[in-house]
């Protein structure tokens, strides 16, 4: 089957060990998609990941994919993210956005500085830590110390299940000619109110709810300025030396969660076959997979979603090839990088679209995977980091010799 084949030039890590614990963990990731498949009526009615699920992906170690070793984290390379959101999402993309969403918070607090990683890790190496990146949303100025946060953040998925947050933030300053900073927060659970309001018409189990916080007082240590993790060593960098804290953050934005559009499509193309395999019409009693047509469906489905996991994956191998050598990417590199996410998670929604169009009235039961996972596939697209027109537009405006407009870059 297409979807488990990684189809890639090389492994995400070099060594014997890197390469044991990512078939490993690959392993219990994919043992757990049938039970996962069964369930995710559960997680769309609950509006957020089940207990259960939660613990099963403890038990497995699958939050802990990019967390660094010295804290009992498994430090593979980049692209195994792309990779475990894939075979999750296979079963279930709510899940699999959740699991996404919060590994990739393991790797970003792995560029803090130490004390923010002991205060974290030294109490509970296994805490979970959600986010909301909408830098509009937080506003701070400097105080001594640190900093003063207010504001109300959305879509903070899998909130629920997090003892800590990260929350994005414009810092400005009593001179404007000093303009404005992207400073990431991270604040304990204590000290965030999370506001209970999503209900959506896709990625219904991801519960990414709102947060606010009330003029929060942030010690220095406990941020990280958007510009210290543009490439290149970071804060954290000086406990944690693999490459993998040293690549550029917003760069690779697109590719925390692209192997959920990836996973979410390749389940869906299975769930087409399987179906075209034993189904016949309902107006001449024809075998579905006898007719050229579906065939035809099925060519194009697989090969834009093969096509897709040939840009995610190859795009995260060069990254973290090129930070082993110490490159930094310059601007043209990162509006491709960002380009190309959203242009093949395109490529993964209209595979969806094309077989959810193409598998008639049965598809529409609620009851039916397929509606579930054209919900999800326009419910990822949505996503700003998805977006190919801000995505192309930044793209072509360097291209063109003018500035980027995206400050997280």
């Amino acid at each position: 089957m297409a979807g488990n084949d990684p189809g890639a030039p090389a492994n995400p890590a070099e060594s014997d060990a890197g390469d044991h614990a990512y078939a490993a963990v690959m392993a219990r990731a994919r043992a757990l998609v049938p039970e996962l498949r069964d369930r995710a009526a559960r997680s769309e009615e609950l509006r957020r990941l089940p207990p259960e699920t939660e613990k099963e992906f403890h038990d497995a170690g699958l939050f802990k994919i990019l967390q660094p070793r010295r804290v009992g984290g498994l430090e593979l390379d980049y692209v195994a993210l792309v990779d475990l959101a894939e075979a999750i999402a296979v079963a279930d993309a709510s899940a699999a956005w959740t699991l996404a969403n919060l590994a990739s918070h393991h790797w970003m607090l792995g560029m803090f500085d130490r004390r923010a990683q002991d205060a974290v890790w030294a109490k509970d190496p296994n805490a979970l830590i959600a986010s909301s990146f909408v830098f509009p949303s937080g506003r701070a100025t400097k105080v001594e110390g640190g900093y003063r946060l207010q504001g109300r953040w959305p879509f903070s998925s899998g909130v629920d299940c997090c003892t800590w947050n990260m929350l994005a933030g414009h810092v400005s300053s009593d001179d404007e000619a000093d303009g404005i900073e992207y400073r990431i927060f991270l604040v304990p659970r204590e000290r965030y109110r999370i506001i209970d309001m999503w209900n959506a018409a896709g990625l219904k189990g991801t519960g990414s709810n709102d947060v606010a916080a009330d003029d929060l007082f942030v010690e220095e240590a406990m941020t990280l300025s958007v510009a210290d993790i543009a490439g290149g060593p970071s804060p954290g960098s000086a406990v944690n030396p693999n490459p993998l804290y040293a690549l550029p953050v917003f760069a690779l934005f697109p590719f925390v969660l692209s192997g959920v559009a990836l996973g979410n499509a390749q389940g869906c193309l299975n769930d087409y076959i399987e179906i075209a395999r034993h189904r016949a019409t309902t107006f001449n009693r024809a075998r579905l997979g006898d007719l050229q047509s579906t065939q035809i469906k099925i060519a194009e489905a697989s090969a834009k979603i093969d096509a897709a996991r040939l840009v995610m994956r190859s795009i995260c191998i060069r990254a973290i090839s090129d930070a082993k050598r110490g490159l930094v990417p310059d601007m043209a590199v990162k509006t491709g990088w960002r380009r190309d996410g959203a242009y093949a998670v395109t490529l993964c929604t209209e595979a969806v679209s094309l077989l959810f169009a193409s598998s008639g009235a049965r598809g529409l039961f609620a009851a039916a995977p397929l509606q579930r996972q054209f919900r999800d596939a326009v419910a990822i697209n949505s996503h700003i980091a998805f977006s190919f027109d801000a995505a192309g537009t930044d793209y072509g405006r360097v291209a063109l010799g003018l500035p980027s407009q995206n400050l997280t870059l």
